[in-house]
């Protein structure tokens, strides 16, 4: 049985690779993604804030973790990152986030189940075709096989993003650190 709550002590931290550098001011593609409530968003179509937080991929406490999973840096912490922004979205809102959204290359049924199974009061959202990946050339990796967005969160404004978070380490404790930024940086208008 695989702990995902508990983060070991020694997981190596990501280094900051410059591969988000080329995301601020642009503008979310105009792409309909599949949520881990079988329905459809449009990311670009909000007009308030938005915080998209993504990660490379949710873990099942009744399946192993790929083999050298731990040793990956960044890898490790989807279910504590997504607990955290769970415990700390109504703050979120309260720093006048219309919505937040977890993102990640996974199938839905993966996240349909990492939503029911965590409780969380936001959507998961696939982008298993890489499609937002692609448009934004969002920093991934390759574990287990498959292609896997690196951790980092994205601070959305009327479809424009205005911050980004890069790397992200340690994920448990980054939604505390989202709500900070988003406290000192109030939506004007």
């Amino acid at each position: 049985m695989t702990s995902l709550l508990q983060l070991p002590a020694d997981l190596p931290a990501p280094r900051d690779d410059g591969a988000a550098d080329h995301l601020p001011c642009l503008h979310l593609p105009d792409l309909v993604l599949p949520a881990s409530d079988a329905t459809q968003v449009a990311l670009a179509r909000f007009t308030g804030r938005i915080v998209i937080y993504c990660y490379p991929m949710t873990g099942r406490p009744d399946v192993p973790l790929p083999e050298g999973w731990d040793m990956i840096p960044g890898a490790r912490g989807c279910t504590p990152e997504a607990c955290a922004f769970r415990d700390h979205y109504s703050e979120l809102r309260a720093a006048g986030v219309h919505a937040v959204y977890g993102l990640s290359t996974q199938a839905s049924m993966f996240q349909h189940e990492a939503a029911q199974r965590l409780h969380l009061p936001f959507l998961l959202l696939s982008d298993a075709d890489l499609a937002v990946q692609s448009a934004l050339r969002l920093p991934t990796f390759v574990g287990a096989g498959m292609t896997l967005l690196k951790r980092l969160t994205l601070v959305v404004d009327a479809g424009k993003i205005t911050h980004v978070f890069y790397p992200v380490f340690p994920p448990d404790t980054h939604a505390a650190q989202v709500v900070a930024w988003l406290e000192s940086h109030p939506l004007c208008g």
